[in-house]
């Protein structure tokens, strides 16, 4: 909890690009009622798109994937699951879900965090239990060299270091001592500096984002997928964590690098809803050009409620007489029939 702390302190002053991220930030919250005055089928799609990049995004940055194909019927359906990979990206999805509906009643507290950590793993024997040995973070080069690159809280000292950081985040809110995005963003770091879990930490991380965002009034994360911007700037992500976990063991770090990146990631995500939203009224003849757009971005073959998804501003019968056209004039081809089949992409899509 020593990024907490250093905040609870006091803060004679915060760099000017945070105050930048969060003048932007605050210019996009004022407009988010009028966003979400749009279509409810509409905003539907936008929720529906964000809950697939978000179960897929977050595990798949700690390397846990599973086949395209597979992700529709994982995400929104009820397979019999293949393997642990599946299992945990369903067991996201859920987490999803229950913040998503029930975010104002559900508490920053570690019986929550042991509850997402518990969803997010399945069946594994230490879901939802702190670390019982000390377990560094390693980094890994592709030459198969490794380096501590973050010595974390030990198995002993995990509790009172968990109990510490729920109640200086609660009490630091409260007192309102900083920016509650600021205070949000500092948590985050600590928690992830704890490391209270053997495995899964990165993932709890970013669904406790989004659970104190809605407790903040920010409600981005439910139309845009948070964890896809942290995915598509992992470098940056893991470089400002290394940065500002530097010394945060005597409470000399510089958080800064780290709560910059986070309000960078919502200024975005606020930055992207607000124009999915201008676009949600294209004329028809411009819905086809946004499909088309979309059918090029699927280098590996796509399903159409994949697709769907990628145009939340166009509707299902819609999607489905572009890929009609498409398929007649041979640019894409389809392995099957129904939602789950798989599209490929034949490459020339005309512009």
């Amino acid at each position: 909890m020593n990024t907490i702390k250093k905040i609870s302190e006091g803060l004679s002053s915060i760099p000017s690009g945070t105050a930048w991220y969060l003048a932007d930030i605050a210019e996009s919250k004022g407009k988010q009622d009028l966003y979400k005055s749009q279509s409810p089928q509409k905003l539907k799609a936008l929720r529906e798109h964000a809950l697939v990049e978000s179960a897929v995004s977050s595990n798949r940055i700690e390397g846990v994937e599973i086949e395209n194909r597979r992700i529709g019927t994982v995400v929104f359906g009820k397979p019999l699951l293949r393997d642990r990979n599946e299992e945990e990206v369903q067991g996201y999805r859920n987490a999803l879900n229950m913040i998503h509906s029930d975010a104002m009643q559900i508490g920053f507290t570690e019986s929550t965090v042991k509850k997402l950590h518990k969803m997010i793993r399945g069946n594994i024997w230490d879901a939802g239990k702190y670390k019982d040995k000390n377990s560094d973070i390693i980094e890994r080069s592709s030459d198969g060299e490794t380096r501590v690159r973050f010595k974390t809280v030990s198995a002993s000292q995990t509790p009172a270091q968990m109990n510490g950081l729920v109640s200086g985040t609660r009490l630091a809110l409260k007192d309102r001592v900083a920016h509650s995005l600021i205070i949000t963003a500092a948590a985050n770091l600590d928690f992830l500096c704890i490391h209270p879990f053997r495995d899964g930490n990165g993932r709890v991380s970013r669904l406790l984002l989004l659970l104190q965002l809605y407790h903040a009034g920010y409600e981005v994360g439910r139309f845009i997928s948070i964890e896809r911007i942290i995915e598509e700037h992992k470098e940056r992500y893991y470089e400002t964590l290394e940065m500002a976990s530097h010394q945060w063991h005597t409470g000399r770090h510089d958080p800064w690098p780290y709560i910059n990146f986070s309000l960078f990631v919502i200024r975005d995500a606020y930055a992207e809803f607000s124009a999915r939203v201008k676009k949600m009224d294209v004329p028809k003849g411009g819905k086809t050009e946004i499909v088309i757009s979309a059918v090029e971005r699927f280098k590996k073959g796509f399903t159409l409620s994949e697709l769907q998804a990628a145009c939340p501003e166009v509707s299902r019968e819609m999607i489905r007489k572009v890929l009609k056209d498409l398929r007649s004039a041979g640019r894409v081809e389809s392995g099957g029939k129904g939602p789950g089949a798989l599209w490929l992409n034949k490459g020339n899509i005309p512009k």
